[in-house]
């Protein structure tokens, strides 16, 4: 004998509101590309790497370079290599050239 409502054994229908997951049809998804996927990849990262190599290059030029070449050839602008020289003698600091 059966009792009213649903069979033995027989699961019970799925209620909608139990927060069953909605299913969509796999026409509607996009297909994961499987091939190629490295070489897209690394063109990406390659002209990355290329922008910021010229970027950290040029940053260097303008503002380590191009000061130091400045301090260097205002150094060389007021050097006086025998003034230094005599400087050097006087307080002993070589051997070869005795202070007298």
């Amino acid at each position: 004998m059966r009792s009213s409502g649903a069979a033995a054994g027989a699961r019970p229908a799925a209620r909608k509101d139990l927060g069953n997951p909605v299913t969509m049809p796999a026409a509607l998804l996009p297909k994961p590309q499987m091939r190629g996927l490295l070489a897209r990849r690394m063109k990406f990262h390659l002209l990355g790497a290329f922008l910021v190599s010229v970027g950290c290059a040029t940053l260097y030029k303008f503002a380590v370079a191009e000061p130091r070449k400045r301090a260097y050839a205002e150094f060389y602008r007021h050097y006086d290599p025998v003034k230094d020289f005599e400087a050097m003698k006087a307080a002993g600091v070589l051997e070869s050239a005795p202070a007298k």
